[in-house]
Parts: C-alpha cells; structure tokens; sequence
C-alpha cells in the first residue's frame, strides 16, 4: 500500500515536471500484464526517458539504470523515490547484488525497467548489453516487453510517443543471440515506425 502510495505521488510529480515541455502518446498499453511481473525494455534516447515512461505506464516500476545516472539530481530523486537499482558494471560484486534484487523483485510480480543499450543513443538503436537479460532468462519465467521512445519536436512542446511491444516469452533454454537480436529489432520498429494518436499528457 506504501509502495502504490509512492508510486502515485512521484508519478503526478513527474507528470507536473513535464507537461509543460512535452505532449505524450501512448500506445500498446494492452500488453502490459496486470497481475504477474515483467521486464520492459525501452529504447535510451535521453534522461527523460525516465520519467517519462513512468507517467506512461500505468503499473508501477522498478528502474535498473547505470550508476552514474544517481549523480544527476532530478533523476536521482526520482529513481530513489521508485526504489531504483543502481548498476555499476565495473564494480561486478556490486552488480551481482543489483541482480539479486532484480530476480527477488521478478518473483514477486514487479514490472522492472533495463534499458538494453545502457546508454543514450540519439536517433539510432545501439548494441544490446545482453548480460542482465542473460541472467535473468536464465532463473526466471518472465514476459520481456520492448518499447519504443520516440521525441518529435513541435512548435510549442516536443511530442514523445511511448510504444509497448508484445511480449516476447523466451524459452527456458534459448539462443541468446536470437533473442537480442529480436528484440532490438522490435525496439527500432516501435521506435521509428508509425504509432497512433492517443494523448495522454
């Protein structure tokens, strides 16, 4: 109850810290599961991402971002404020408990947040660091969700459209190659392909 509490408070913050710079559009909100955990996995354009996707989603969500995202004050506010899992990958005893955390928070229905590119990447789709989504395959059952981010600059405010994919189920046993690829291949389709009109900020 706390936690949902949280959620909607930083949620209208983010929502007031970002009206008047961007108009969102959201659309595949239908293939967001309601009652079992997910993993989304977003393109990385900007820090605005952030906060932004979690005005679009309508669950609330973990965010696993690189560490030095937790130096830039807004953002660390608001990752902290959702309970944000810093990722140092050069650190690994470190990383090994930002996993840990991620599978106790899979198995308890949580939707969580990896940007695969780990990194901004403006106007093009980076490589996928595959390690995380490896290990998590790995020890979980789980629905891995690409999205597409996309900003378009407008006369009065930028419109970003935020695009759900539908889910991809891996098989407990799969060529992880295969399903990198698959799946930055659906983050570039949603993120630069057509998307419907549905405003919601």
């Amino acid at each position: 109850m706390k936690r949902q509490w949280i959620f909607q408070i930083t949620k209208l913050a983010g929502l007031i810290m970002l009206r008047p710079f961007f108009s969102l559009r959201v659309e595949g909100v239908e293939n967001l599961p309601i009652n079992q955990s997910f993993v989304l996995l977003p393109k990385h354009q900007r820090w605005e991402d952030i906060p932004l996707l979690g005005v679009a989603t309508p669950r609330s969500l973990f965010y696993v971002a690189k560490h030095e995202l937790f130096r830039f004050r807004p953002i660390a506010w608001f990752l902290s404020s959702l309970g944000g899992i810093p990722l140092n990958r050069e650190r690994p005893i470190e990383s090994r408990r930002s996993f840990a955390k991620v599978l106790e928070l899979l198995k308890e229905g949580e939707g969580v947040v990896i940007f695969p590119e780990g990194t901004y990447y403006k106007g093009r789709v980076g490589p996928c660091k595959k390690g995380l989504i490896k290990l998590i395959i790995g020890r979980v059952k789980v629905p891995l969700i690409p999205v597409g981010i996309r900003y378009e600059k407008k006369r009065l405010r930028t419109l970003v459209v935020v695009r759900y994919g539908i889910p991809i189920l891996p098989p407990h046993k799969c060529e992880i190659t295969n399903l990198v690829k698959e799946i930055m291949d659906q983050i570039y389709l949603l993120t630069f392909g057509d998307a419907k009109k549905e405003t919601v900020l």
